[in-house]
């Protein structure tokens, strides 16, 4: 039964991953991305590592998507952009991600009728996480937040407002 869970939640993640890298809609490849990162989370407690799989949902799924989100709302581009994000948001947009979020879903109803978690794996915990991540990956974990902090200069600087008293040549 685990076997059959992990293959299908793989599955999810691999087309939801492949369907975020081919939209043309940054917004629907936001929905994907989410959908994504929510099928690692489920592998990653279906191996027994739960601590991963809610830093995957809370971190990942959660507050990165949000500022991303954050992002898309930044470089609004005005009356023509508030049409087009209304032919986004038609009922029809969203059913592709809903359907994979209802196996997901099921998939975790499955989880808890078999008594809650399904062993696949080794259970870490969250101080064998820390003691990795400070330990040998403590440089691999500073460039992560450098580069982060580089992105979220980066964001700045993008959404920004162009003071209008700068002549034209010196504008970014």
């Amino acid at each position: 039964m685990a076997l059959i869970l992990f293959y299908l939640t793989s599955a999810v993640a691999v087309f939801a991953t492949v369907m975020m890298l081919t939209r043309l809609n940054a917004v629907h490849g936001l929905l994907y991305l989410i959908l994504s990162l929510l099928a690692v989370g489920v592998i990653f407690f279906l191996m027994g590592a739960y601590f991963a799989a809610v830093l995957e949902v809370i971190i990942y799924a959660g507050a990165i998507m949000v500022l991303f989100v954050f992002v898309i709302m930044m470089l609004n581009q005005g009356q023509t952009t508030t049409a087009q994000e209304r032919v986004w948001l038609e009922p029809g947009i969203w059913l592709g991600p809903s359907f994979l979020a209802l196996i997901l879903l099921v998939e975790l109803v499955v989880i808890i009728a078999h008594g809650g978690h399904i062993e696949t794996g080794q259970v870490v915990s969250a101080k064998q996480v820390g003691i990795a991540l400070f330990g040998p990956y403590l440089i691999a974990v500073e460039l992560a937040s450098i580069l982060l902090l580089a992105g979220l200069v980066g964001a700045y600087h993008l959404g920004r407002p162009i003071p209008k008293t700068l002549p034209p040549e010196s504008r970014p």
